[in-house]
């Protein structure tokens, strides 16, 4: 079986975290989201996968390389992000008679997988109670009749999951495809085409499924997947520190004396964690990464080569690569008033449905001694944030904070 993965977008609602990768190659549980997909198609029995690729096409090149877990990766650009079906026609040279598409920035688990597959031609549906947000489905006798994208008044709370399995028939529909009012060629509006000429898909209904539209929701895709592992201890533990639950620590680690680690959590390879700091559930730690004395980590994502080495607090983060936390930083993530948490996104006010959520902050930022970062804030990648200030709201790349 074949797959097709759509990863050719640079994911603006994710800024600040994309501006230096693609969106897809962003890490939950210590893995871009895309291995993930990849993963999951694998186990559920797929022998090749199609990547469109496009925005920061190296990042997933040098991931994935040619082949992956025994499977054979392929690449496809997109040279211009002009919408699903034009991704999809971008790959026609290369599909089978039949194969599954899928986006590569929302997690789909084997067995929905394995369901899916399953069908000659299908869409999976999943019940949601927002779907004014997405596209609603509607289905008749286990068939898919309409699908209306955001609709004002929704007709159900079915919604349609970005998963489809082709025949390589939906060709004739790409290529007959309007441009959509947003001004894309859109695979939703091929699906119409092909269903008023009678074309059936099943509607398939999967079970579990991560989709990740903001910085904030990696949070969520990040306790989901932790909350599966399993405990895997392969660095060194000194005598002294404390590893309570399921816990991986990879080869090269070592977690000095006075740490309190209670999982889940993982800790990437060659990671210098301690003496005495306090790593609290659903933390997820990279590669090469120095967590110190006097510093509590708590729910947040620290990519790789990232340091925070003394007298920190980082909670309910999502913090990029090669960062350097001056001593006594620290990110707050509640409100004083415990409100739900607003951000801006684009330059608009958007609810992050949370009551806790500290900060997004981009790779290469380097903080001062005592630098506080307030909740909600999103601060762009090479910014510098002076002794003493205050950074809040949305801090643009290469700013300097003082």
């Amino acid at each position: 079986m074949q797959a097709v993965i759509l990863a050719a977008g640079e994911g603006t609602r994710m800024r600040p975290l994309t501006y230096t990768k693609p969106k897809v190659m962003l890490p939950v549980a210590n893995k871009p989201i895309l291995q993930h997909v990849v993963e999951n198609l694998i186990g559920a029995g797929v022998d090749e996968v199609i990547l469109v690729v496009g925005y920061r096409e190296e990042r997933v090149r040098e991931h994935l390389g040619e082949e992956f877990s025994g499977v054979r990766i392929r690449y496809v650009r997109q040279r211009k992000q002009l919408g699903t079906a034009h991704a999809l026609l971008s790959a026609e040279h290369l599909l089978e008679d039949r194969f599954v598409m899928l986006n590569g920035d929302a997690i789909v688990f084997e067995d929905d997988l394995k369901n899916l597959l399953r069908e000659e031609m299908a869409i999976a549906v999943r019940e949601v109670e927002n779907p004014q947000d997405f596209g609603v489905v509607t289905v008749e006798d286990g068939v898919v009749r309409e699908i209306i994208e955001k609709p004002e008044v929704p007709k159900s709370n079915l919604i349609n999951a970005g998963i489809y399995v082709f025949k390589k028939e939906i060709v004739d529909y790409l290529r007959r495809t309007p441009l959509s009012v947003r001004g894309e060629y859109e695979i939703t509006d091929s699906i119409t085409m092909a269903v008023q000429d009678g074309v059936e898909f099943k509607a398939v209904r999967i079970e579990r499924w991560i989709d990740v539209g903001y910085p904030w929701d990696m949070l969520r895709a990040n306790e989901i997947l932790l909350s599966e592992i399993e405990r895997d201890i392969r660095g060194e533990v000194e005598e002294g520190a404390v590893i309570k639950g399921n816990v991986v620590i990879g080869e090269g680690s070592v977690v000095m004396a006075g740490s309190y680690i209670v999982g889940p959590v993982i800790i990437g390879r060659n990671c210098r964690i301690g003496p005495n700091c306090y790593i609290r559930p659903y933390t997820s730690i990279g590669d090469n990464c120095h967590v110190g004395n006097a510093v509590e980590i708590k729910n947040s994502i620290i990519m790789s080569n990232t340091k925070i080495p003394h007298l920190n607090y980082i909670g309910d983060s999502v913090i990029g690569e090669n960062c350097n936390f001056g001593a006594g930083t620290k990110i707050a993530n509640l409100r004083l008033d415990e409100g739900e948490i607003t951000v801006n996104v684009k330059g608009k006010p958007v609810n992050t449905g949370r009551k806790k959520f500290g900060a997004a902050v981009g790779d290469n930022v380097k903080t001062g001694i005592n630098a506080s970062i307030n909740v909600g804030s999103l601060i762009g990648n090479d910014v510098f944030i002076g002794p003493g200030a205050v950074a809040a709201g949305f801090i643009q790349p290469h700013s300097r904070v003082f």
